[in-house]
């Protein structure tokens, strides 16, 4: 499995859990000058930013070591223009990642780390 194809696995197991949780997705994949967000959610009023890690080994770090400070401007960012795009200023918003490792004979394991990172507007 390529980079994209393990990436795109990983998202929807993702939306999966997320779902579970009651999250309700709005965009996959939404397309930015800055980049790509991974997922955007709503979470009852909150809007939600999600950015998905996947990895097939646990030894590179976990998924929010691998948000560093310059990725978290990125989102940042990205959030930005989606929230000026949509004219979604109004009500909370916040950042969570979503650590996912598919590892060759075992099931996906999920780490969902709630807001990971705050940003002021």
């Amino acid at each position: 499995m390529d980079r994209q194809q393990l990436g795109r696995q990983g998202e929807t197991l993702a939306c999966r859990a997320l779902r579970r949780l009651g999250y309700a997705i709005l965009d996959r994949r939404y397309r930015t000058r800055f980049g790509e967000l991974d997922i955007v959610a709503r979470d009852a009023a909150t809007l939600v930013f999600v950015e998905v890690k996947t990895r097939t080994v646990e030894s590179h770090g976990t998924a929010l070591e691998a948000v560093t400070a310059t990725k978290r401007r990125t989102i940042v960012a990205m959030a930005r223009d989606y929230l000026t795009r949509r004219r979604a200023w109004e009500g909370p918003s916040k950042f969570d990642v979503v650590g996912v490792t598919i590892a060759p004979g075992t099931r996906p394991r999920i780490a969902h780390v709630i807001n990971a990172f705050d940003v002021d507007r």
